[in-house]
């Protein structure tokens, strides 16, 4: 390796594609060459077998091009004919670098044991183990979800749902755990569990897991069995693995999201290895698997030694610290020794900052229904773009758009960090990558025509900041909707670090509401006034479409009772009729209301 290469190491599975961009730099005759970490993140899954071609091309792309070397290993890519295909994908990204491709489980091997001997236990989404001594490879499990993947997240989650429907089919007592998947899939009964699960990917299956441990931690004892028996699958493998290798005290490294530090799988994974293998030695990774790609792909031979960059020790910008969302209010010191009637006098009292906020905002208020208008007028689309409170009040007003105004879902999308998921519980990290924000983009379809609404209250989300950059990019208009007045702009999701002044926004909505009542829980007032914000653009855009009359809606879905009655006198009230001939007019014209009209 020369001094000043960079090498990107990315290791991709079913529940994501992690990555880090790493810098050779000069060492002594002792150490040799040692790293630097310049960059990282994550991005969708990036399964070989399970995702498509372009898609992967267009996951890939959001990584840095400017590089010499690259390792890319990605779970199911496990033939020479696979590691063939995604160099060539890789090829078109990044035409001058040095390719290496392969699995995960290399990239797992490297990380855990560079050259060494020993074995790698991996528990992610799926799993696998794979051992070393000198030059001969072992390996057991990681057949795929399908055939394999025992005592993988997918494995235990599957099971476990298994287990709920055998209780209920059994007549049994419902089990506790039954309202806990319930309540994590926001599902009400067994039948819409059952269409989810048929319906839901790998991935999605997977995503359960934590509803499962967390079961397991308290004491469900039917859990703790689906645990017990996915860490003795894993155990067997291991046993297997360490037979084949004949080794008789093996490094035993785990890897994977199932194996956190203290977690009750790697309890239960110990204590069951310890049965057959009472010398194995078992600890838990050090460095991540993508480390283990940039490793992989920079060939190293002599000794080399990892260095986190200083800057990315903490995570959290300065800037966001000092943003209005965050400061702490002076009213509400004293949360904790109010009574009811004074904390609820408080919330009521603080709400007129909202009211200023939106007419301080008012004329961009206006000038955003225009835009919007406009553009749906010519064929475009609005797309709301957020990360938590935001992107779920987003996605709440463009789910209401159809049945409201009758208009095709396509029309106005919300867009959230962590997808669906999100919706209903907190997704980690995924409003922290602005390459994901912008893959989100591209994946929509954003075209020119279109217009990208960001929400964010600090002004400074990473994923609605590449988001909109990459939206800029492509032709759209773009418009940031935030509760902190001193936004400098917005950093490009190609070239992290850099930026677009702020005149590079099409317009910029500042509702400064001020600081919360608990300080950064922007779901309160920001969270308001961003409601309130996008009701007054998507409602004044759709009135701008021809979709009300007087203040009756004329497009809406008659699609329950309560939405036929509204139907019946919205016609009375336009036509001067009575009820019953009302109705009848509706049934006449297959309760299309706007039909209707026109008939009469």
């Amino acid at each position: 390796m020369k001094p000043s290469e960079r090498i990107l190491g990315v290791e991709g599975g079913g529940t994501k594609t992690a990555w880090v961009l790493v810098e050779v730099v000069a060492g002594d005759v002792d150490s040799g060459s040692q790293w630097t970490t310049l960059e990282q993140g994550k991005l969708p899954a990036s399964n070989f077998r399970l995702t498509a071609p372009e898609r992967l091309r267009a996951i890939l792309a959001e990584l840095p091009k400017e590089i010499s070397r690259a390792g890319v290993f990605l779970a199911g890519c496990a033939t020479e004919e696979d590691r063939c295909a995604l160099r060539e994908i890789c090829l078109d990204i990044w035409p001058n670098a040095k390719i290496v491709t392969g699995s995960d489980r290399d990239s797992g091997l490297a990380a855990a044991l560079e050259h060494g001997d020993g074995i790698v236990v991996n528990a992610g989404s799926g799993s696998s183990v794979t051992g070393r001594r000198s030059d001969h490879i072992e390996r057991a499990g990681g057949w795929g979800h399908i055939l394999g993947d025992a005592g993988g997240g997918y494995f235990l989650c599957i099971q476990a749902l298994r287990l709920i429907l055998r209780e209920h089919d059994l007549h049994r007592p419902e089990l506790e755990f039954t309202a806990k998947i319930l309540h994590a899939l926001a599902l009400n009964n067994f039948d819409e569990l059952v269409r989810w699960v048929q319906t839901a990917d790998k991935m999605e299956i997977a995503m359960l897991a934590p509803v499962v441990f967390e079961a397991a931690a308290g004491g469900d004892a039917r859990t703790i069995e689906i645990i017990e028996d996915g860490a003795r699958v894993l155990c067997e493998y291991t046993e297997a693995v360490a037979d084949r290798l004949h080794l008789l005290a093996p490094k035993v490294v785990l890897i994977g999201g199932l194996f956190y530090r203290d977690s009750i799988y790697t309890h239960a994974f110990r204590r069951r290895l310890k049965k057959n293998l009472p010398d194995a030695r078992v600890a838990a990774a050090e460095r991540a698997p993508e480390l283990g790609a940039a490793w992989l792909a920079a060939e190293a031979r002599e000794h080399t030694a990892f260095h986190q960059n200083p800057s990315q020790i903490d995570p959290i910008p300065k800037a966001l610290v000092n943003t209005l969302t965050e400061q702490r209010n002076p009213r509400s010191e004293s949360l904790e020794k109010m009574n009811p009637q004074t904390l609820v006098q408080l919330f009521i009292e603080e709400e007129k900052f909202v009211q200023d906020a939106l007419r301080t905002a008012a004329a961009d208020l206006a000038r955003a229904i225009e835009i919007v208008t406009e553009s749906l007028r010519s064929g475009g689309r609005l797309f709301y773009i957020g990360a938590g409170s935001s992107g779920r009040i987003g996605v709440l007003d463009a789910s209401e758009i159809p049945p409201t105004f009758g208009a095709p879902t396509h029309l106005v999308q919300g867009v959230i960090a962590g997808g669906i998921t999100a919706l209903h519980r907190s997704v980690e990290g995924a409003e922290d990558e602005q390459s994901t924000g912008a893959l989100a983009v591209v994946e929509r379809g954003v075209k020119p025509a279109d217009v990208v609404i960001g929400i964010t209250a600090s002004g400074r989300t990473p994923f609605v900041r590449g988001a909109l950059a990459r939206a800029k990019s492509l032709g759209a208009r773009v418009i940031l909707l935030t509760c902190n007045p001193s936004v400098a702009g917005i950093g490009d999701a190609g070239q992290p670090g850099s930026s677009i002044p702020a005149t590079g926004f099409d317009l910029i909505i500042t509702v400064a509401v001020g600081p919360e009542i608990l300080a950064g829980s922007t779901r309160l007032k920001a969270g308001t006034a961003t409601k309130v914000a996008l009701n007054i653009i998507s409602t004044g855009a759709m009135i701008g479409l021809g979709k009300v009359r007087g203040n009756l809606m004329i497009d809406l879905h008659t699609t329950s009772t309560k939405l036929r009655d509204r139907a019946v006198r919205i016609i009375a009230e336009l036509t001067q009729r009575d009820y019953e001939s009302a109705r009848r007019l509706l049934e006449a014209n297959d309760w299309n209301l706007r039909v209707a009209l026109e008939t009469h």
